[in-house]
């Protein structure tokens, strides 16, 4: 058979050959946490169907990565429940494995992949999820492929690092179109395979898949582990068939106003999929095939010429046109940024404008200045930067417009921009759900001056972009989200 998978999404991260005679294909599944829209599942099926063998599906979950909780565990746990009762009339095996202690998965996926023709993983530019692959890679005596399922546009596609929105924007204009045939598997063949056994002797005694009692979000497995339990679960679930339903919901009841309300917080005109986006628990590309569905469009509609700019090129309606500069311009900008400069939360990688001017306000007088603990604990004097961190608290994400006036003000009442920096990326990771992702540093480096360019300057914030409350309240509607975010409000613990 022929295969399907784009060759730019494909990458061997060693010199190991594909196992003659191998008894199966693994699937290592660690971003792109969904059986549909998913290039790397389409690999490991097109491996499987070629050699005919079975499939194991090995989908883990650390417990000593930074800022794990909770909040992140139970979010993949829904993901992973779903799995299991998707694929357990399949012939394809799961393995769904939480780590009890650390260390306790080394040697795991080696003894997975001890007699297995090639183990195929994702291919994510962020987080600790490189090293981890690089890692195995050494100790694997058979190939290891990692597959590009991130978004829309191929992360080792462009040759260069993109500063702003508007040259990504004109160079996805120019690109884009080429890729478009190359969407993953919507719905993909599950059957006509081997059916995968012997899990059970490939795991022995030292390794069990995770119980009931740890997937169920009624049990209380999470407390048998060493996370961080002050950061309780939000107050939806994760998985695919939530992402969907949130979907659904978006294009029905709030995306006729998107581009005209987006940015009031008290109109919940957000799609707030960015949880289930980071997870892997829904695609890119789905997203965007729902929304071009939506309004009967075909690449022949694109404009004759890239414009650069947010609207016309598509020539879709505008509601769907400012949604898809977010998902794939915004979004993608920022894979752009981890897969070529590795470190996307270090300070001296802000643009040399931002960085001179912000060291020469360094000394600047700061009107309020708190400490990273009054920070978390929404003890500022200004009410609606303390709603944004109670949001933030209690349902993992903070509404976008705000999210921009939280990182601002974060600027302006620290001591220094590093102290700044440290204390966003510390609050957004270990509270949101959707942190540790490019799209969240690509936010909080925003902040700091990257994507943007020079502004009148100003104290503290030179010439670094400013926000202030007050502006914010005369811009946009926020009594109803200083009622719901207020100090009376119920924490979720």
């Amino acid at each position: 058979m022929a295969d399907s998978t784009p060759d730019i999404r494909l990458r061997s991260l060693n010199d190991a050959p594909v196992r003659d005679g191998g008894s199966h294909v693994v699937y290592w599944m660690t971003a792109f946490r969904r059986l549909s829209w998913n290039h790397a599942l389409d690999r490991a099926l097109e491996h499987a169907r070629r050699l005919d063998v079975p499939l194991l599906v090995f989908e883990g979950l650390r417990v000593d990565y930074r800022w794990a909780a909770d909040r992140h565990h139970r979010f993949a746990l829904d993901g992973m429940r779903e799995h299991r009762a998707a694929l357990a009339d399949t012939p394809l095996g799961y393995l769904p494995w939480v780590e009890p202690e650390a260390g306790a998965g080394k040697g795991l996926l080696q003894r997975l992949a001890s007699d297995a023709a090639v183990v195929v993983t994702d291919d994510a530019p962020y987080f600790f999820l490189p090293r981890m692959a690089a890692a195995a890679a050494e100790k694997l005596d058979v190939r290891l492929e990692a597959v590009d399922s991130n978004g829309i546009y191929p992360i080792h596609h462009a040759e260069r690092t993109f500063t702003t929105a508007a040259s990504f924007r004109r160079h996805l204009q120019k690109t884009l179109p080429e890729f478009f045939g190359d969407a993953p598997e919507s719905d993909p063949d599950l059957t006509g395979l081997p059916s995968f056994t012997g899990l059970t002797d490939l795991l022995g005694d030292r390794w069990a898949p995770a119980s009931d009692r740890m997937l169920d979000p009624a049990g209380d497995g999470l407390a048998d582990l060493d996370i961080d339990h002050e950061v309780p679960p939000v107050p939806f679930r994760g998985g695919t068939r939530a992402a969907r339903a949130r979907l659904d919901r978006f294009i029905e009841e709030r995306l006729a106003e998107y581009h005209e309300r987006r940015n009031e917080p008290d109109d919940e005109t957000g799609s707030r999929l960015s949880p289930y986006l980071h997870w892997g628990h829904i695609s890119s590309w789905e997203i965007f095939s729902r929304l071009v569905e939506r309004d009967d469009w075909t690449p022949a509609r694109i404009a004759d010429t890239p414009n650069g700019r947010r609207e016309g090129w598509w020539n879709l309606s505008p509601e769907v046109e400012a949604f898809i500069d977010e998902l794939i311009t915004w979004r993608e900008i920022g894979f752009n940024y981890c897969t070529r400069e590795k470190e996307p939360d270090r300070y001296d990688s802000l643009p040399e404008w931002a960085r001179e001017t912000l060291e020469e306000h360094e000394a600047d007088p700061r009107p309020h200045l708190y400490t990273r603990d009054e920070f978390e604990a929404a003890e500022t004097h200004d009410e609606l930067w303390n709603a944004a961190q109670r949001e933030l608290r209690r349902e993992g994400t903070i509404h976008n417009y705000l999210r921009m006036l939280w990182g601002k003000k974060i600027l302006e009442w620290s001591e220094t921009p590093r102290e700044a920096l440290d204390t966003m990326i510390e609050l957004n990771n270990r509270w949101a759900v959707d942190g540790r992702d490019p799209n969240s540093y690509s936010g909080i480096m925003w902040v700091l001056g990257r994507y943007d360019r020079g502004w009148p300057e100003r104290e503290v914030f030179g010439k670094v972009r400013s926000m202030t409350s007050k502006s914010t309240r005369r811009k946009v509607s926020v009594d109803d989200y200083l009622e719901r975010f207020g100090p009376d409000g119920e924490e979720n613990s």
